[in-house]
């Protein structure tokens, strides 16, 4: 599947596996653009297993303009009891930040809500750091809304390891 801006330049398709190391250029750059450089410890080994493995957890998808990667978005399903039936969820969606502004980013977001159509989704879900403004105005835009009364917890290293027994 591939979603093509109205200028014709644009190409959204699956990420294949001899595109593991350009992924992983693009996730060490978002998370210096979230400030979490220290939490980026991602391997082009781990990438493999999680999106290529025997049991896939996530998929992604590049955006590129005439050949040149100018961003991805990274998902995966969820479910909801509520509705009885699956979401995506959007772990990240990055636009490199010299092509920003030129629609790619609705791009990708339009793809994804396109695929969770088809796919039989619900709803589809991410997080917004609170201060990315920029990106909080374009999801607005969108049509998306926050969900201010839900808080997001996290279990992770020592305490998901003491959480889980060990």
């Amino acid at each position: 599947m591939s979603a093509i801006n109205p200028a014709g330049e644009l190409s959204i398709l699956p990420l294949q596996r001899n595109e593991l190391d350009e992924l992983l250029g693009l996730i060490r750059e978002l998370a210096e653009f979230e400030k979490l450089r220290d939490e980026a410890v991602a391997t082009t080994g781990l990438l493999e297993a999680a999106l290529f493995g025997q049991r896939p957890s996530a998929e992604a998808v590049l955006a590129r303009v005439e050949g040149q990667i100018v961003g991805f978005a990274l998902f995966l399903h969820n479910f909801s009891t509520f509705l009885g039936r699956p979401g995506l969820y959007l772990e990240d969606l990055y636009v490199r930040p010299q092509f920003r502004g030129r629609g790619y980013g609705e791009a990708l977001l339009r793809h994804l809500a396109r695929l969770a159509v088809e796919r039989g989704c619900g709803r589809m879900e991410w997080a917004v750091l609170d201060w990315n403004q920029r990106a909080i105005d374009f999801y607005r835009r969108m049509g998306a809304r926050p969900m201010n009364e839900w808080t997001v917890f996290r279990l992770d290293g020592e305490n998901l390891r003491t959480a889980g027994g060990d």
